[in-house]
């Protein structure tokens, strides 16, 4: 098969939908392989509040991009760009189709649309970030970006410290605004994509959520969390599921706060990852409620 007709499958949605699950069928059925683009997955400290697949579904299809990184490393999504493009043409050597499943957006994009290449910031640059985000919190980097890139602004997701921070860092820099260096130009692929987006009714979707939820605290998230904790500066721990337990392991917030927001930021996570591929109308989405959805779609694609 010519390398025009390889394939890209893209396996999307908001977090605790049946993702993995889905993407794991597709790979037994083409005996194929998964890359995952969920971005708190990469760090290998974090197991329990990201999610991550288990022992068995690891073994039920080979994984990339899996607890490869120390929560203490940088990475950017233009790296993991150039690696998994990479991976892909590697796995292409050998299979037809490959799968990509994830709920990280903009990492999801640049696989599929490229991004632009981007200047790393110096250690210095870095430290000042992250002294602005302990001691002022998000308004006091949302301050700034106002200060050096108001347009951008008004475009970013203001509760996303990640984001803010990366803008940030290319704004100091380089000395100009992040919006401008973006060109936001797609790149050709060389290979078929073809995106899936799995959803459900919103009432049993977040009901999903708070099961999770419940889950992880009963296997061991708060063990996670207490080992994390003298680390909870970094960037890759400021996320849901950590933040709201460090406030409960600090003393000012109570359990029960935690377990709560916890669920609540969750829930708000997969809204606002629902209103980004809604975004895309490459996607097709499938209703994981109905009967033999995956068996359909296998049917009716492959």
């Amino acid at each position: 098969m010519t390398e025009s007709l390889k394939k890209l499958i893209m396996v999307v949605g908001p977090t605790a939908v049946g993702k993995t699950r889905f993407a794991i069928q597709l790979a037994q059925y083409l005996q194929s392989e998964i890359i995952s683009a969920d971005s708190r997955q990469f760090f290998k400290e974090m197991t329990i509040g990201t999610a991550v697949p288990s022992k068995e579904e690891l073994e039920a299809a080979p994984h990339h991009f899996i607890q490869q990184l120390s929560i203490q490393e940088n990475y950017n999504v233009y790296k993991f760009e150039q690696d998994a493009l990479a991976k892909i043409k590697e796995l292409f050597q050998v299979n037809d189709t490959v799968i990509v499943v994830g709920g990280s957006g903009l990492y999801l994009n640049a696989l599929a649309y490229g991004i632009d290449e981007l200047p790393d910031p110096s250690p210095e640059t870095r430290k000042k970030l992250d002294e602005i985000f302990i001691n002022q919190g998000t308004e006091g980097l949302l301050t700034l970006l106002e200060k050096l890139d108001p347009h951008f602004l008004n475009q970013v997701d203001k509760n996303n410290p990640k984001r803010l921070k990366r803008a940030l860092e290319v704004c100091l820099t380089t000395g100009k605004p992040y919006s401008k260096l973006r060109l936001g130009m797609r790149k050709e692929r060389d290979f078929k994509i073809i995106w899936i987006g799995l959803q459900q009714e919103r009432s049993k979707l977040y009901e999903r959520i708070n099961k999770r939820v419940d889950l992880m605290i009963q296997t061991g998230l708060l063990d996670e969390i207490k080992v994390l904790y003298p680390m909870k500066h970094l960037n890759a721990l400021n996320t849901v599921g950590y933040k709201e337990f460090f406030l409960w392991v600090d003393g000012q917030k109570s359990y029960d706060w935690a377990v709560e927001k916890m669920k609540t930021n969750t829930r708000r996570f997969a809204k606002r990852q629902l209103t980004w591929f809604n975004k895309n109308k490459d996607i097709e989405w499938l209703d994981i409620d109905e009967q033999d959805f995956t068996k359909n779609w296998i049917h009716n694609n492959l």
